[in-house]
């Protein structure tokens, strides 16, 4: 895939995703629902805590590391997402993963799989029942932090994958449609060491309608 191939389809993906693309300084954007619009799936404390301080660190410590250096702040975030210095990686990965982990998610039980987007996934998984045991698979099979994701692979089908701590799909020239935060700071307070029961209720809140409008 040619440069200018990569930069379209990365716009296409922001579009679709209705995000801004954002460049130096970086912000933190609010909520697209309020912090108790989730519960009983995440409570109003875990979703107070992971976007105002866990998402806000990453915000500020790529700003820090973007005011050391003249190069960064021409870069738009998803620039960064493959930087080969640590810091701005991982801060760029921690900053666009939790904006695109917001938008996947709506008030519980309002979101259902239809449309193309159920013909994909029961084309690529044979049933919606076995894609959702194969991600669920992914996310609890992640050791330690990091993300599991349904993505869009180079020739239009899907597929499951898993990425350690903030590594982002776009590196690999993967559309994400979906992604949960297995890092326990998502679900520690509510559902202690319980990943497994974290990720089950999970589906409850996944916003459905937004995956499809990734996937089209």
């Amino acid at each position: 895939m040619s440069y200018s191939e990569i930069c379209d389809k990365l716009i296409h993906i922001l579009i679709k995703s209705k995000f801004m693309i954002k460049t130096f300084p970086f912000t933190l954007d609010s909520l697209p629902y309020a912090y108790d619009a989730l519960e009983p799936v995440i409570d109003k404390e875990t979703m107070e805590i992971h976007h105002d301080k866990h998402h806000q660190a990453y915000t500020d410590n790529l700003n820090k590391a973007a005011e050391a250096n003249v190069e960064l702040q021409t870069k738009g975030l998803e620039d960064l997402l493959g930087s080969g210095v640590p810091v701005v990686k991982n801060n760029a990965g921690g900053v666009w993963n939790h904006d695109f982990f917001w938008e996947s998610m709506t008030t519980p039980g309002v979101s259902q799989i239809e449309n193309s987007l159920k013909v994909e996934i029961e084309k690529a998984f044979a049933s919606v029942e076995e894609f959702m045991s194969k991600f669920e698979a992914a996310a609890m099979g992640r050791f330690g932090s990091g993300w599991a994701w349904l993505v869009k692979n180079k020739v239009g089908g899907l597929e499951i994958m898993s990425t350690a701590n903030q590594d982002n799909p776009l590196v690999d020239g993967l559309t994400p449609l979906l992604a949960i935060d297995v890092w326990e700071h998502a679900y520690y307070l509510k559902y202690k060491n319980k990943r497994v029961d974290y990720v089950k209720a999970w589906w409850q809140v996944v916003n459905w309608d937004k995956v499809e409008e990734r996937l089209l």
